[in-house]
């Protein structure tokens, strides 16, 4: 059996990572695929909780020996997805929640047709602006950066499967957390993990 492939993308500061972990944290039936990157750890980020930290020497040594399953340059750092880990989760009928941004989404896509994508979209620019000041992790000069490449990021939009806006975190939560679980609902799904009654409902 096959576990089924949850992609989350979002401008920086949109939330989708506060959004991921919520869900994880309430279904024990998905687990999350800690990418590798280049950026230096922010404070309270530990390696192997919330990325591989890694230099771009080693990261450019895994790309050259086809590790990643996908992998981005993004705001400057490198962010990539371990193939080996992906294959071995879905091979245990794991669900897997990916954080990625768009040009990671396509890549993943083409190899995984069958992935459920989702965007997470802030309530407004403005917003987002005001969630990465407040976070306070980042620079004058990287904010600005983010702000930038957020426009870019949106516009990729209409090649997702959902869409959530971040205004409301609950119900933000509440709606990933059900996508998730209608992804487990699917005909092919069901069919493959109740293969016996199938069978006996003489269902194709």
């Amino acid at each position: 059996m096959i576990g089924n492939f949850i992609i989350v993308a979002a401008p920086s500061g949109a939330g989708k990572s506060s959004l991921v972990n919520a869900v994880l944290a309430g279904d024990k039936g998905v687990k999350h695929s800690i990418s590798y990157t280049t950026r230096a750890p922010r404070p309270g980020e530990q390696d192997g909780h919330e990325y591989h930290f890694v230099d771009v020497d080693r990261f450019q040594a895994m790309i050259a020996r086809g590790e990643f399953l996908e992998h981005a340059l993004v705001h400057g750092n490198y962010y990539g997805t371990s193939r080996d880990w992906i294959v071995a989760a879905r091979a245990l009928d794991t669900d897997i929640i990916l954080e990625i941004d768009w040009q990671g989404a396509q890549q993943v896509r083409r190899i995984f047709p069958d992935a459920v994508t989702v965007f997470v979209l802030p309530p407004s620019m403005e917003e987002l602006e005001r969630r990465l000041r407040g976070r306070d992790k980042d620079g004058e000069e990287a904010i600005r950066q983010r702000m930038a490449n957020a426009a870019d990021e949106i516009a990729h939009l209409a090649e997702f499967d959902y869409v959530i806006i971040n205004d409301n975190f609950e119900q933000a939560r509440a709606d990933l957390a059900a996508i998730v679980r209608a992804a487990r609902t699917k005909l092919a799904v069901q069919r493959e993990r109740n293969p016996d009654l199938f069978s006996a409902f003489r269902a194709i």
